[in-house]
């Protein structure tokens, strides 16, 4: 028997968490307890994944550390990711793409067709947003695509229980960009890949970076339904 249920309260929780939840990109300076980012790296811990292999390491660099690593970045002059970024973006995605960085550009006084503002803004991804937290995330290279996506999983439960205790966070794939020197600096090896980072901590609530909210599609744009079984061909 179908479970009956009043329309916008099935999963309230985990509902408004995902919608009040933001991509923070203006940071105050004062860090996270590490108990409290210990909590929400444990809940983050529950994710599900392929044969439960659990497939994330996590490195989360604050302080003195992040401050470095901030330095060795815009030192270092070798870009390129474990994985490949997208050749490019058409239709409704490059719409979608262009609409939030439309979004990001006016909230901080970007002109439109100003480059060298967009690129002054672009690299504020390698200095963390001024975060006082990084969490780096990568997989072993030998589980291939699906490592990758139980380490999706995982960055989307760390965005949420962060957003849960009031920590804003970044997912950042720009970080991927530097697997190189972050391999180096973090003591992995050639076999585990760097998949993305988040940046963390405190959100400023009056840095215009975080003043916009980026749009979703509805589900209709995104979702088919399929009840009843395909036509047999030429029936």
């Amino acid at each position: 028997m179908a479970r009956e249920h009043e329309t916008g309260e099935l999963f309230v929780p985990v509902a408004q968490t995902l919608r009040e939840r933001w991509s923070c990109r203006g940071f105050l300076p004062d860090p996270a307890p590490r108990a409290l980012i210990e909590e929400v790296l444990a809940a983050a811990q529950r994710t599900p994944s392929w044969c439960n292999t659990q497939p994330w390491r996590v490195a989360v660099i604050s302080g003195a550390a992040l401050d470095e690593l901030r330095q060795a970045v815009a030192a270092d002059s070798r870009f390129g990711s474990d994985i490949p970024f997208p050749s490019g973006y058409d239709g409704v995605y490059a719409e979608r793409r262009r609409e939030v960085g439309y979004q990001l550009y006016d909230a901080v006084g970007v002109a439109r067709g100003d480059r060298e503002a967009a690129a002054v803004q672009s690299l504020r991804n390698l200095d963390f947003f001024g975060a006082p937290h990084l969490a780096v995330i990568s997989a072993p290279a030998g589980l291939g695509p699906y490592g990758y996506v139980d380490c999706g999983l995982y960055v989307q439960s760390l965005l949420l229980a962060a957003h849960a205790a009031g920590l804003g966070t970044c997912a950042q794939a720009a970080v991927a960009l530097k697997s190189e020197l972050l391999r180096e600096r973090l003591g992995w090896g050639e076999d585990r890949h760097v998949v993305c980072g988040v940046s963390f901590g405190w959100p400023d609530p009056s840095h215009p970076a975080n003043s916009f909210r980026s749009r979703r599609a509805d589900v209709a744009e995104s979702v088919a339904f399929f009840e009843e079984p395909p036509s047999s061909p030429g029936g």
